[in-house]
């Protein structure tokens, strides 16, 4: 089991290529004397919705497993 954290967490190394998120779109720097958002708000840029093409949730939790049906690999 994952926590809320990790679940949400738009850190992770091998995080698909597809997922967008409001903050993905402000070329800054983290702040850290500004409290996270945590919004949640994310989708895929295959659905343009918060579903991924094999139905699942678009989400970083979900969306950094090669396992995944629709996961990309990120162009280096």
């Amino acid at each position: 089991m994952i926590t809320e954290a990790e679940r949400f967490s738009t850190d992770h190394p091998a995080l698909c290529p597809c997922l967008r998120w409001k903050s993905y779109f402000i070329p800054a720097e983290p702040d850290p004397t500004v409290p996270p958002s945590n919004d949640g708000l994310f989708w895929c840029e295959l659905t343009q919705s918060c579903m991924g093409p094999d139905g699942k949730l678009a989400e970083p939790g979900n969306c950094a497993s090669p396992q995944r049906q629709c996961y990309r690999m990120a162009q280096v």
